[in-house]
């Protein structure tokens, strides 16, 4: 009897399915493993909630508030960023508020400035002195009245009259009753 004609195909050909076999298992393997670490992720986003500040360094909360120029993140991709205060004639100051949607739906802003606090003093003081006046809430609200889209970016211009000398101004950043995203805060040096 003859040895060789028993076997069907040569030694090298069934090492090699073998080896493609493991291969695409593994590839699967690896292909699931990722999915389920996006999966994971997004669940425990969902747990906490995607409106919460996500950020190095200052974390923008009421002890400890993001300065000027600063970028709040939150944890779905919106990001707001306060930027520093700039000298206007008449002694007056302009502030941007400027947010970036980066979520994938759209944002609502709150329609109205009260969603956006400015007040003299570091958060948390109580009546350091006068808050500073502020000069264009008209154009503010309308600002601030329609949502941003997905990927949109939208400043608000605010233009303050200072209530006092040497006294930080703190600018907190909210949003509309019954949302869950954190209050921002950012505190501007003294005038």
């Amino acid at each position: 009897m003859d040895t060789d004609a028993v076997s069907d195909a040569p030694p090298a050909t069934k090492g090699s399915g073998c080896f493609a076999g493991c291969a695409v298992v593994l590839l699967l393997f690896l292909g699931l493993l990722g999915r389920g670490a996006r999966e994971l992720d997004a669940f425990e986003k969902g747990l906490d909630g995607s409106g919460q500040l996500e950020q190095a360094g200052a974390s923008g909360d009421r002890g400890d508030p993001l300065g000027p120029g600063a970028t709040a993140r939150y944890e779905d991709g919106l990001k707001v960023t306060v930027g520093p205060p700039r000298r206007e004639p008449g002694g007056t100051y302009g502030v941007t508020v400027t947010y970036e949607n980066g979520t994938d739906e759209e944002v609502s802003l709150g329609g109205a400035c009260e969603t956006l606090g400015v007040r003299a003093g570091e958060p948390g003081d109580d009546a350091v002195a006068q808050d500073p006046t502020w000069l264009n809430r008209e154009e503010c609200d309308s600002a601030l009245a329609r949502p941003l889209g997905v990927d949109g970016t939208r400043g608000v211009p605010l233009r303050l009259e200072p209530g006092g000398r040497g006294i930080p101004v703190t600018v907190e950043v909210g949003w509309p009753y019954g949302t869950s995203r954190d209050t921002a805060y950012f505190l501007l040096g003294p005038d």
